[in-house]
């Protein structure tokens, strides 16, 4: 098993290799408004890391967020597009998950990653493992009775300190943890998500209502 995961869901641009039993290479770097230049040159990098080609691959893990439109949809094409090409299947996973699975808790905690505009992506989990709650994009504060008194990880709980005041790193998902969740779920039979963008909201973008149509006669 070789399996090339990655994610862009979140201001980290990152992609990792794993073996089966443990990450052989994995590369990292944030920055917002960059994924599309910087997506390709990090798997190039832990591809040489690693010492194999491309075709040694035998799937593709991809975070499919929730997270912003621009950002997301690089990884997923990237990942669809990747096992396309090499004939092998493509694992969609919550990004949220792989944050959870990087902190390692046994105990309930909370994600939460910025979501822009005041608001965050968050989901309730058991344990490091076992998410209770399906991903949702909210304002802090509307929901601080549902998550307090809970640890919680990411960004977004970082950033509002009012709501989670237990709030603690890892602040962004790493693709070196999304690849050993997948690799648990493939040995235990599990499902994955299809590769389908996580977005939560409805677009920014709208087709304008009562537009004049300018058409030739």
């Amino acid at each position: 098993m070789l399996l090339l995961a990655m994610d862009t869901a979140t201001p980290a641009v990152t992609a990792a290799l794993h073996d089966g039993s443990a990450v052989v290479a994995e590369s990292s770097r944030v920055d917002a408004r960059r994924h599309g230049e910087l997506l390709l040159p990090a798997v190039d990098r832990v591809l040489a890391e690693a010492g194999v080609k491309l075709d040694a691959v035998t799937g593709v893990v991809v975070g499919v967020g929730p997270g912003p439109y621009t950002g997301l949809r690089v990884g997923l094409v990237t990942a669809t597009t990747f096992a396309s090409a090499l004939g092998v299947p493509v694992h969609g996973v919550c990004t949220l998950d792989g944050l959870a699975y990087a902190a390692g808790l046994d105990e309930p905690f909370v994600v939460a990653t910025d979501a822009r505009r005041k608001e965050v992506y968050w989901a309730r989990y058991e344990n490091a493992r076992t998410r209770v709650s399906d991903a949702a994009v909210d304002r802090p504060a509307d929901i601080a009775e549902q998550v307090a008194a809970l640890p919680a990880v990411g960004a977004g709980a970082l950033l509002y300190p009012q709501t989670f005041p237990d709030a603690r790193g890892p602040e962004h998902v790493s693709a070196g943890a999304l690849a050993a969740l997948a690799a648990e779920r493939l040995a235990a039979g599990e499902d994955f998500l299809d590769p389908l963008p996580l977005y939560l909201r409805r677009p920014d973008a709208q087709v304008p209502k009562n537009y004049k149509v300018v058409t030739p006669r």
